[in-house]
């Protein structure tokens, strides 16, 4: 039986110890292969350009180009990006909300243990599901700018894209939605598409963080 490709991964961070760490970590997974490094932000959006990595740890703060402005940049030059994880010290940070604004499938605590690092990884790379939810409904609650009425985006959803929305805003994954709504996997997959359609959004990360901004979410 052959094998799957391993998971391409790159590290973004300043600090080279924390990179070492990551890559020891990582590379311990026969899934998960570390293919390049970065210091900078700037070095990271050329690391990703040139190995095309399926992740990207991105610390959020770093010299010159912080993970913010190389998420943009990454997301925005790339006709298939990489999904991206933030790794932040502080998990109620404006920085790490505003990189998910940008386009970061989720955030990561610089002090999660390996099998939560691990876990992540796989998690963003098949991108069915929302990474750590409860905490990023907490952050969206936190630093959701208030708007004087909703967007238009929120009156075309459908009721059934509506229920599904909330669901992913719990971090279920497209199965656990089918079964919860009793239709087929297949089903579920076009509301998903049609609710990133409809939100102007990338990813579910990305569409919780617009549904709260939206005050579709606020309240539960």
């Amino acid at each position: 039986m052959t094998r799957p490709a391993p998971i391409r991964v790159v590290l973004a961070d300043d600090e080279r110890m924390v990179r070492t760490a990551l890559r020891a970590i990582l590379s311990a997974e026969p899934d998960l292969e570390v293919v390049g490094e970065a210091a900078t932000g700037a070095e990271a959006v050329s690391v990703v350009r040139e190995v095309r990595p399926h992740v990207v740890l991105m610390d959020v703060r770093m010299p010159g180009t912080d993970g913010i402005r190389a998420t943009e940049q990454i997301l925005a030059t790339l006709d298939e990006p990489p999904r991206i994880v933030v790794v932040t010290t502080f998990e109620n940070d404006s920085y790490v909300y505003d990189a998910l604004r940008a386009g970061a499938a989720g955030f990561l605590l610089k002090r999660a243990d390996a099998e939560a690092l691990v876990q992540a990884v796989r998690l963003v790379a098949r991108s069915d599901s929302l990474l750590f939810p409860a905490a990023v409904r907490t952050l969206a609650a936190e630093h959701a700018r208030a708007r004087p009425a909703p967007p238009a985006w929120v009156a075309k959803l459908t009721g059934r894209e509506r229920e599904v929305l909330r669901h992913m805003a719990k971090g279920l994954t497209n199965a656990e939605i089918a079964r919860r709504m009793e239709v087929g996997a297949a089903t579920v997959k076009s509301h998903v598409a049609a609710v990133l359609a409809k939100t102007g959004t990338r990813d579910r990360t990305q569409a919780v963080i617009a549904a709260y901004e939206a005050g579709f979410l606020n309240g539960g």
